[in-house]
């Protein structure tokens, strides 16, 4: 889904997370098959105690057998024998899966909490029905959505319920897959390798619109003496329950989100960036997918 990865700037990166105060780590089973939650416990195995796990089950492993052998081989990968928060990665039938009852997920994931195996359940990429319907069946703890400035359908669907609930939402994309770093101007392209591709926002008109917005951004962020990705995730862990799952590629980037979270932003100031991001959000329909795949 990227390229240019190097396994050692991974682990130093999900290091330097560590020491900048960032204690949550999230991967899942399907991200290089396994790959990604092995690069996890590489970096992490020695301050297991002092961080949060967060993984996923695939779409296609929503089975009850499935869900514990999945299980079983995230706590392999992760070299450890408790997952802080295993979620749901897709609802049943995503991308072509079988369809699987909730309740037979849920029942699985119910057991693997009462052996200790998991400590919370969360859902990912769930609308406010599937949510809700999903809690039928037991505690869901968090939502993992895709929610950033300029990707903001979960206010108009989940978040009320979550907030109602008080089920933690960790956004996934916080800084829309990097255009709210402003790093990628007008013309961009990418390699057909890499998911950005297909990521609405970086198309036509959509991709205009958001440098409009970085535009208007940017001053703020001036004030702040903080750069615009710092700003974009500042205004969204300030809204009702969001934390941010902040991706970072080196070091000093990790290092640099860490510091986001002491930007203090005002009322009025949280109520400007809103209306700038609007000018992106405005425009899309109602797809929670930010991808044309």
């Amino acid at each position: 889904m990227w390229v240019g990865i190097e396994d050692a700037d991974s682990i130093k990166t999900i290091r330097a997370a560590y020491e900048a105060g960032i204690t949550t780590i999230d991967t899942a089973e399907v991200y290089s098959e396994g790959y990604s939650e092995r690069i996890v416990a590489e970096a992490l195995s020695d301050v297991r105690d002092r961080v949060e796990y967060a993984t996923k089950v695939f779409a296609n492993h929503l089975k009850h057998d499935q869900v514990i052998e999945a299980c079983e081989r995230s706590l392999t990968n992760l070299k450890t024998d408790y997952i802080d928060l295993y979620q749901i990665h897709w609802p049943s039938g995503a991308f072509n899966s079988e369809i699987v009852p909730i309740e037979e997920t849920m029942g699985a994931l119910t057991l693997l909490k009462e052996q200790g195996k998991i400590r919370a359940i969360g859902v990912s990429n769930f609308s406010r029905v599937q949510l809700a319907e999903a809690s039928k069946y037991g505690r869901i703890d968090s939502l993992q959505p895709p929610y950033s400035l300029f990707w903001r359908q979960i206010e108009k669907d989940a978040m009320p319920y979550c907030v109602e609930n008080n089920i933690s939402i960790l956004a996934y994309s916080p800084l829309a897959q990097g255009l709210l770093t402003g790093k990628f101007e007008s013309g961009h392209k990418f390699d057909p390798a890499d998911n950005r591709a297909k990521n609405k926002l970086f198309q036509g008109e959509n991709f205009e619109r958001a440098q409009q917005a970085l535009e208007k951004l940017r001053p703020i962020a001036d004030r702040h003496n903080c750069t615009l990705a710092q700003l974009a995730l500042a205004w969204l862990i300030a809204q009702p329950q969001t934390n941010a799952i902040a991706g970072a590629r080196y070091p000093k980037q990790a290092t640099a989100n860490a510091l986001a979270a002491e930007v203090k932003l005002s009322t009025a100031e949280l109520t400007e960036i809103d209306a700038i991001g609007r000018i992106v959000t405005d425009h899309f329909d109602d797809s929670p997918i930010m991808w044309n795949w």
